[in-house]
């Protein structure tokens, strides 16, 4: 018997396709240890090789999911240009400050004039 035989004699020759939802099921099943992957192909008369790909495909999306999922405050969802853009402009405004201050000190300094 050839191994394509076996797997379809042992889920009863039938090929059977899982919902979403089925596979979804399978993975709680088998993460919460309620079920073994043997018994959850028996269960849902499937080849084990399906339970464990339906793991493996749950458990990849899960994790993309949570790496997608950052916490974001509403008040700083500005983007780094933003961010570059107002510091920018908050050194030029302190530069500007700066110079307006010495502009000032250098005309009310009482000291030897150019012309005299």
């Amino acid at each position: 018997m050839s191994e394509q035989q076996k797997s379809s004699a042992s889920t009863g020759g039938k090929r059977t396709r899982l919902g979403p939802s089925e596979k979804y099921e399978i993975y709680v099943n088998v993460l919460s240890g309620q079920a073994t992957q043997r018994e959850a192909a028996e269960r849902f008369q499937v080849d084990r090789s399906v339970v464990v790909h339906a793991c493996r495909v749950a458990k990849q999306g899960a994790l993309d999911a949570l790496a997608a999922s950052v916490p974001v405050r509403r008040a700083t969802t500005k983007s780094a240009e933003q961010r570059q853009l107002e510091e920018a402009q908050a050194e030029i405004e302190r530069l500007r400050a700066t110079v307006t201050e010495q502009a000032v000190e250098l005309y009310l300094h009482p000291g030897k004039s150019r012309w005299g």
